[in-house]
């Protein structure tokens, strides 16, 4: 629970990437008794505590902007003696969304970083995807251009268990490089839609995966896990 006498505190608040259920008591304590909620899209934000019955001031915090506010942020932080809720879109700042400057730059000026657990879409996938998880690497998003074929050629000898994010769009494209980098016997789940009414799990390997999405529209969130070097499920 939020302590008024102690300074101000960056909380980093997760929101729900699917069901509005997700959210714990918890965290709405917190954005509704933080002096101001940093989010993503205060659109997109806004609409969620609307639904959620929240009342809380907002300000953009995004990945156009971190990097000319984070020091006028952490500033603010520092002489006001209420907490400052940052909050992603869904999900977990700082996995694959804004986060990770700010709370490197509060740690610097010794001010409180406090990260409440709650919805990521990695863990739900990993776990339910028959994979091995006691060892894994997370590998956020691939990039658009420039680099994607050579990180999946780092995976080759991978033994550990491969997680990542993917857009539905560029789903097609991703199980062709891997298949042609890694093979078409590779296992892989991907994972749709986590927390939503249409979760699904497809699992299968990395050739099935191709021919199945190739008759087939990719929708939703997707998180891809692929088994490591020599595993199989």
């Amino acid at each position: 629970m939020p302590d008024s006498n102690k300074m101000g505190k960056l909380i980093l608040v997760p929101t729900p990437i699917g069901n509005l259920g997700d959210i714990t008591d918890r965290a709405k304590e917190y954005i509704i008794q933080a002096r101001i909620v940093l989010a993503e899209d205060t659109r997109t934000t806004g609409k969620l505590f609307n639904l959620l019955g929240i009342k809380a001031q907002l300000a953009a915090f995004h990945m156009h902007n971190e990097h000319s506010k984070v020091d006028r942020v952490v500033q603010e932080i520092q002489i006001n003696d209420s907490d400052t809720v940052l909050v992603c879109d869904a999900g977990t700042p700082g996995i694959s969304d804004p986060g990770f400057l700010i709370v490197r730059e509060c740690i610097k000026a010794k001010v409180t970083v406090e990260a409440l657990p709650g919805p990521t879409a990695l863990i739900p996938a990993l776990v339910a995807s028959g994979m091995p998880s006691d060892r894994f690497i997370f590998e956020g998003f691939l990039p658009l251009k420039k680099g994607r074929k050579s990180r999946i050629r780092e995976w080759l000898n991978e033994k550990r268990t491969i997680v990542f994010y993917e857009s539905p769009h560029r789903l097609l494209r991703c199980l062709n490089e891997m298949q042609s980098i890694l093979g078409e016997s590779r296992d892989i789940c991907i994972a749709r839609e986590i927390s939503k009414l249409h979760e699904t799990y497809h699992r299968g390997t990395i050739g099935n995966m191709l021919i199945y999405f190739s008759e087939n529209e990719a929708r939703g969130e997707i998180v891809i896990i692929i088994s490591g070097k020599d595993e199989k499920i």
